[in-house]
């Protein structure tokens, strides 16, 4: 009997921090769920909440309430004032950006707002902040806030009441007391269940919050079971982690620029364009060797014998932002340091002389922008990096890469100095793969696989159509590219971010695997890709050498971590960050260098 009246008392017990903290809990409670549901895209009729959201944030509340019961009310006061304040500001902020960007706080966003002047902000908010909010979702939560301060002056009004009505309050107020048991007993079981189902994301929280940069992040979002900061306010302290991941590398990015020297620039060659295309594998490539007509155009150049296509190249990583790093920094995988501790090779081009022009169709500060974008893209945007590795570039992104063209034709061309370095970086085929070319450009339906692939669905074969569209046009846009520059003494050198799965053999999907450990399919199909250089017939005649050099080196084993090294021997630039070995058209060129994919697989091994 004793033991049962201490397990009663005890019951009684666990809903105390709610009870000492009733309307914080009840007010955190339902703004929590009330942003979960506003946020819900009203174009995807499958999109649901988070999965363990009620339980989830029963349990951080829970345990918020409980560590507001151990302080003096005197100081807990002025503590849940603090609480509230972040709480609703945060929501209010999340909910705004959902109304006008259709994103929720990210990264981008608080880098955007931590560069942004007075003036800039002055605009912002005369074009943003109008009456129509108050009908919006944002408007919802700002009701709440007005009912929750409203609630604040209870104790007043109860003071007015009828004794009457003061009396039956407090007859429910007994009646609850009776009941505390039975409440404990239903909230120690929803505190078990909710900590049980819970653990999962609190473990890969933690996780993401002790990695080290930002790439590491990039990656461990991932993973299949990522961490979901499904609450605006988590969603902030991710987005100020990041930033200040980027942050540090940044300034090492600094300190590398400031240490960097040029010893002296023959421009060898005038123009140097370097196209990045976007997830495509060299399966998907007629020009080595597909079933589909996919690049007629590059064939046609390689026939001319001017476009020399290599044979044996990998990326280093199956994701953008990763490669881009590897790609800009001289560093080299398997080199002391880490990619920040290098000079980027545009800022040597620039230093050197040469007019450096960036037209990207991917890589500009938004609002509505993934941790991929923002982790691929930070230290391009950076406006001293920028400034540093850029004479020109666009300001705009297009819906398909046509746009770029246009830009260059409009705004770039006609800063061209006698000494380019020209980069365009396209959207390609990145997915989704049916909204990377324009309707009338479609050739392939799925029918036309039926007899090729078999084993596909009819719905899969029309998304490999999809694909092999977007290749197509991909070969029209670097087509394109290459004859703006067939008359100038010019190099053009184009090689895709990574490779692309499209129901590659009997693996059944498409995109990338990057939680998977490398074999040699997921090798040959997300790390080979199409390499090639076009030279235009002037730089092949006054440069017969480096023609030959080029033909020469078609073969050669090569992972793009060092197309760095090769750029800087085209331009003829001089400089101790400089190493033959890692130019693949040097006679002193290691191909035995191990390609490790990922920083843990040897590609040659596999």
């Amino acid at each position: 009997m004793k033991f049962l009246r201490s397990a009663v008392g005890l019951l009684s017990k666990v809903c105390l921090p709610i009870r000492a903290n009733a309307s914080f809990f009840f007010f955190m409670y339902l703004i929590g769920i009330l942003v979960s549901y506003e946020e819900l895209p009203a174009n995807n009729p499958d999109a649901t909440v988070y999965g363990n959201l009620w339980l989830e944030l029963f349990l951080d509340l829970y345990i918020v309430c409980l560590l507001l019961t151990l302080i003096p009310m005197r100081i807990r006061r002025w503590i849940r004032a603090f609480l509230y304040f972040i709480a609703y500001a945060t929501t209010i902020a999340d909910v705004f950006c959902w109304e006008k960007f259709q994103s929720t706080l990210n990264p981008s966003m608080l880098l955007l707002v931590g560069e942004t002047d007075g003036r800039e902000a002055s605009e912002f908010f005369s074009s943003y902040i109008t009456a129509d909010l108050i009908l919006s979702s944002v408007g919802l939560v700002m009701l709440v806030m007005l009912i929750h301060i409203l609630t604040a002056f209870w104790g007043l009004v109860k003071k007015q009441l009828p004794a009457s009505f003061s009396a039956r309050l407090s007859a429910a107020g007994h009646c609850l007391d009776r009941m505390q048991p039975v409440l404990g007993g239903l909230c120690a079981a929803l505190l078990c269940w909710s900590a049980v189902s819970s653990s999962h994301n609190k473990n890969e929280m933690a996780q993401m919050f002790s990695l080290r940069t930002i790439g590491a992040v990039e990656h461990e979002l991932t993973t299949r079971d990522c961490a979901q900061f499904y609450l605006p306010v988590y969603r902030l302290v991710f987005s100020v982690f990041s930033n200040e991941l980027a942050s540090e590398q940044i300034d090492r990015l600094i300190a590398a620029k400031d240490k960097m020297q040029v010893d002296s620039c023959s421009f060898k060659t005038p123009n140097i364009v370097l196209i990045i295309g976007e997830s495509y594998g060299k399966q998907h490539s007629e020009q080595y060797g597909y079933f589909m007509p996919t690049t007629p155009r590059q064939i046609k150049l390689e026939k001319s014998g001017l476009l020399v296509p290599f044979s044996d190249v990998v990326a280093p990583w199956n994701l953008t932002s990763f490669v881009f790093k590897n790609v800009f920094s001289l560093h080299v995988v398997g080199q002391e340091g880490e990619w920040c501790d290098y000079p980027l090779f545009p800022e040597l081009f620039r230093k050197a002389g040469y007019h450096v022009t960036f037209i990207t169709n991917q890589f500009l500060p938004k609002a509505k922008e993934a941790v991929y974008d923002f982790s691929g893209g930070f230290f391009l945007n950076h406006p001293e990096l920028s400034e540093a590795m850029f004479d020109s570039r666009n300001d705009q992104l297009y819906r398909f890469d046509r746009g770029l063209l246009d830009d260059y034709d409009k705004h770039q061309q006609s800063r061209n100095t006698a000494h380019n370095l020209i980069i365009f970086h396209l959207i390609g085929q990145h997915v989704s793969y049916r909204q990377r070319y324009p309707a009338d450009r479609r050739k392939f339906s799925a029918e036309d696989y039926a007899e090729k692939r078999p084993d596909l669905t009819p719905q899969q074969r029309g998304m490999l159509a999809h694909y092999d569209n977007a290749v197509l046009y991909n070969d029209s846009i670097v087509d394109q590219i290459v004859r703006r520059f067939e008359d100038k003494e010019a190099i053009v050198i184009y090689m895709p971010d990574h490779g692309e799965e499209c129901y590659e053999g009997n693996r059944g999907f498409i995109c990338r695997n990057h939680s998977a450990a490398i074999d040699y399919d997921l090798a040959r199909y997300e790390f080979e890709i199409p390499f090639w250089v076009y030279c235009s017939h002037k730089f092949a005649a006054k440069h017969p050498d480096v023609f030959q050099e080029i033909i020469g080196a078609k073969d050669r084993r090569f992972m793009t971590d060092a197309l760095p090294h090769m750029l800087l021997y085209l331009a003829g630039i001089g400089t101790k960050d400089y190493h033959a070995e890692y130019n693949v058209l040097s006679p002193r060129y290691n191909e035995k260098r191990p390609r490790i994919l990922k920083n843990t697989t040897d590609y040659d091994k596999l």
